[in-house]
Formats: structure tokens, C-alpha cells, sequence
């Protein structure tokens, strides 16, 4: 893989969620995509599922989510026959999880949020399936653009780790 500009990438995730209105999960998707020879209609169209905790349940942060997906791709395991692959890919993901949570103290979206304490296990009530309008009332109060820039700063040190 080539050398990449970490910092430029977690902006332009940033910028994606923000500017353009991505969900969590797409911005860090299309921050990177396009290393791994994936169009930006596809990336967006595989990602577009998991913003806000999985369409709205409020569970795995989508940002988590879209990092998880890079993951795949950073280290495939295509064959499930191929355990060495499977163990690295899965390794991978914990990796990238355990930074996360060690950062913001958990990987879920309502915690996060703060509409559950962290650790608290409590499901929330079910929420609309209809995206929240983007304000800036909407930014004020959510850490997302934050989350995102985050996930997208822990891909490109384990893309550049590797590359090592």
C-alpha cells in the first residue's frame, strides 16, 4: 500500500460527516475506499447501513463499524478455509475496537451518545428509523464528527503500521 497522509484523511472523513452529510460509518469508509480500488457509490452504498449504531439501534457505534469494514480489506480473509487469515483479520478488528474504547471508554453508539451510562448494558427505546436533519444544534450535541475523525486516525496508523 502506499504511504498516506493520516491527518488528511481524518479530515476529509470529518469533512464527509459534517459537510456532506455521510452517516458516521460512510465518512471513514470513504476516507480510505479508494486505496483499495472501491468506487465511491459502492463504498457509500455497503456503508450506508451501519450509521447510527446499525440503522438507528444505537448499538455499534457506526464509525466502529465502518472500521471494522476497512479491516476486511486491510487484512482479507476470503477463504474460510484460510484460519491463519480469519485469526489475523479478527485480530485486526479487536485491535482497532480496543483503541477505540480505550479512547472514548466504549464502542456503543447510545453510550456514546450518552443515552445510556457507559457499561450499562440498558437498551434504549427504539428510535425512528428516519435520520435526525443535520443542524447545528444536531453537531452541538453529538460527539460524532469527533468519533469518526477518531476511527479514521486509528485505520490509517494500522494501514501505515503495516505498511512497515
Amino acid at each position: 500500500m502506499k504511504n498516506i497522509d493520516i491527518e488528511e484523511r481524518v479530515a476529509k472523513a470529518q469533512r464527509l460527516f459534517k459537510e456532506e452529510g455521510y452517516n458516521c460509518c460512510q465518512a471513514v469508509v470513504l476516507a480510505y475506499n479508494d486505496l483499495f480500488g472501491i468506487d465511491d457509490d459502492t463504498a457509500a452504498s455497503m456503508s450506508s447501513g451501519f450509521g447510527g449504531g446499525m440503522g438507528r439501534m444505537r448499538e455499534v457505534c457506526g464509525s466502529v463499524s465502518g472500521m471494522v469494514m476497512l479491516a476486511g480489506l486491510i487484512a482479507p480473509a476470503k477463504d474460510p478455509s484460510i484460519k491463519v487469515d480469519r485469526t489475523r483479520n479478527y485480530a485486526l478488528v479487536q485491535e482497532m475496537a480496543d483503541s477505540f474504547k480505550a479512547i472514548n471508554g466504549s464502542i456503543i453508539c447510545r453510550e456514546l451518545l450518552g443515552l445510556t451510562p457507559i457499561g450499562s448494558g440498558n437498551v434504549c427505546s427504539k428510535e425512528s428509523p428516519e435520520p435526525s436533519d443535520r443542524t447545528a444544534e444536531y453537531y452541538k450535541k453529538r460527539p460524532c464528527e469527533e468519533l469518526v475523525g477518531i476511527s479514521a486516525r486509528i485505520v490509517g496508523e494500522k494501514i501505515a503500521e503495516m505498511d512497515k
